[in-house]
């Protein structure tokens, strides 16, 4: 039987697949939130800690599903939000997605600090995470709440045990994770760059 680290697996080696076949530089934006849409399920598995980071990721994919029935492709979104001078506008297209390319490096960040412990604690793990990837971002009021939220994290037998997994099953498929999500992120981090906007916000 699938567990949701099958589904999300899958989902996102299908990705990395598409990105890798010679030819394909522009990446479907209804099968980029098909992906993304499944992540949502890792989130509430981190109970409350991350509830923040749940409803923001789950409003912001939601938003680009939205999007998808209008504009095709990743680049498109892009560069009508350009054209229109609202990339970083809250609620646009383009900050959507960036904020969404933070939830699936979170993820991948709070899976590689998992695999790299043993500790049954999952604070140390999600508190790095968090600090790598959207502390920088964020506001201190958010950050504040969001560091108090970590003493709320399941322990690691819990979120296991949510997940459907054993230590052996979860670090395959984080690690799995973790390598499909990688050339995603890097694929989304350049459709910005290569339009000259920068990474810092």
């Amino acid at each position: 039987m699938s567990t949701p680290l099958d589904v999300i697996v899958g989902a996102f080696e299908e990705l990395a697949k598409l990105l890798n076949c010679e030819g394909n530089r522009e990446l479907r934006l209804d099968t980029f939130c098909d992906a993304c849409s499944l992540v949502s399920v890792l989130f509430s598995c981190l109970g409350l800690a991350f509830k923040f980071a749940e409803m923001e990721y789950v409003a912001k994919v939601q938003n680009l599903i939205q999007a998808s029935k209008t504009y095709e492709t990743l680049h498109e979104i892009l560069d009508k939000d350009i054209a229109n001078n609202n990339v970083k506008t809250p609620g646009s297209n383009s900050r959507n997605l960036r904020r969404v390319r933070q939830g699936l490096d979170l993820i991948r960040a709070l899976f590689e600090n998992f695999l790299a412990t043993n500790d049954d604690s999952l604070k140390e793990a999600a508190s790095t995470a968090y600090a790598q990837v959207c502390a920088p971002y964020h506001s201190w009021t958010v950050r504040t709440a969001a560091y108090a939220g970590m003493y709320t994290l399941p322990f690691r037998d819990q979120l296991l045990l949510r997940l459907n997994e054993t230590d052996e099953s979860a670090e395959k498929k984080m690690k799995r994770y973790v390598d499909a999500s990688i050339p995603v992120i890097q694929y989304i981090d350049k459709l910005y760059i290569s339009r000259n906007i920068k990474l810092d916000w």
